[in-house]
């Protein structure tokens, strides 16, 4: 079903102005060597001997606009707290116009992965959800800075931080934006409006049921794009590529990846490329070949990553 359409030419990205809002989250590994199993349970022993940070979740999707030579800035909601202070640090190194909302209440979320020999043994997550005062006023942020950027990027990871993307949306939409949405859980009806979706094959599947085949899958996706009121549904098939419904009709991408290694973050990368390549004058068919030449590029590193404008100019 799946077929390789050429790759575009990588538009002048350095005119994209994009907005991502959505759950941040502070991705730390710790790295080390595993010689022995412990006497205590039968577990392996860890010796760390290298840690590494970086910005996850939406803050993952800032960085990779940035990284392809957009003008990003990120909104979001994070505690007051260490891992704040280094998820700003870390954004404000990668390039990204930061506006974090501080809620007292709130421990910023860390997703914490433990590796051996490149393997990863275990992941440890901390996280609650933020006061609806504080999410208030994220929503009059996004009023005020709305007018200054060309595409909107909604990032739900469900942790809470999107409490009002419905009205952010309508408010994007009436704007005269393109708002894209990563979405999350089984309910779809609060993205509706939105110009575009871009849920993986299992996150589909929690919201159409399985499918028999691609004819079937085609019916269901169709069905809820247009109950949805979008202009598009992009599925992220895994080792299957990419599959784009529209009102015209379905386009499917073959995968260019070359090596998988690790898919955490892809698909960060993909909702990134789609959004500074659509804010670049892009086809919505030329976006969804340059966001799978993408991503086929990001699986091939470890852990949360980004892809360089130079990467992609690179077939």
């Amino acid at each position: 079903m799946s077929e390789r359409h050429p790759l575009p030419a990588m538009p002048d990205t350095c005119r994209a102005r994009v907005l991502v809002v959505g759950d941040v989250m502070l991705d730390r590994y710790w790295f080390g060597e595993v010689n022995r199993i412990s006497p205590e349970a039968p577990v392996p022993v860890v010796h760390v001997q290298r840690t590494e940070e970086r910005p996850g979740g939406a803050a993952n999707v800032a960085r990779n606009a940035a990284a392809l030579g957009a003008k990003c800035s990120l909104l979001s909601v994070v505690g007051n707290d260490e891992p704040a202070q280094a998820l700003e640090r870390l954004l404000a190194a990668d390039g990204v116009n930061i506006r974090l909302h501080r809620d007292a209440t709130l421990a910023t979320t860390i997703k914490l992965r433990v590796l051996g020999r490149q393997q990863q043994l275990l992941r440890i997550d901390f996280e609650n959800t933020p006061t609806r005062e504080v999410l208030r006023d994220k929503l009059d942020a996004f009023k005020e800075m709305l007018p200054d950027h060309d595409v909107v990027v909604l990032s739900d990871y469900g942790k809470g931080g999107l409490v009002h993307v419905q009205e952010m949306i309508d408010l994007a939409r009436a704007a005269g934006k393109i708002v894209l949405v990563d979405p999350k859980g089984d309910d779809y009806s609060k993205y509706r409006g939105a110009s575009l979706l871009t849920p993986n094959r299992s996150e589909l599947r929690q919201v159409v049921g399985k499918w028999s085949s691609d004819e079937d899958l085609s019916e269901r996706a169709q069905r809820l794009r247009s109950e949805l009121n979008l202009e598009a549904l992009l599925v992220t098939r895994s080792e299957e590529g990419m599959s784009l419904f529209q009102a015209s009709g379905s386009v499917h991408e073959g995968t260019r990846a070359q090596e998988v290694f690790d898919v955490s973050g892809a698909g960060d990368t993909v909702i990134a490329t789609l959004a500074v390549t659509l804010a670049s004058g892009a086809s919505l068919l030329e976006a969804m070949c340059l966001s799978n030449h993408a991503a086929g590029i990001v699986v091939a590193k470890l852990g949360t990553a980004t892809v360089t404008l130079e990467e992609m100019l690179v077939e």
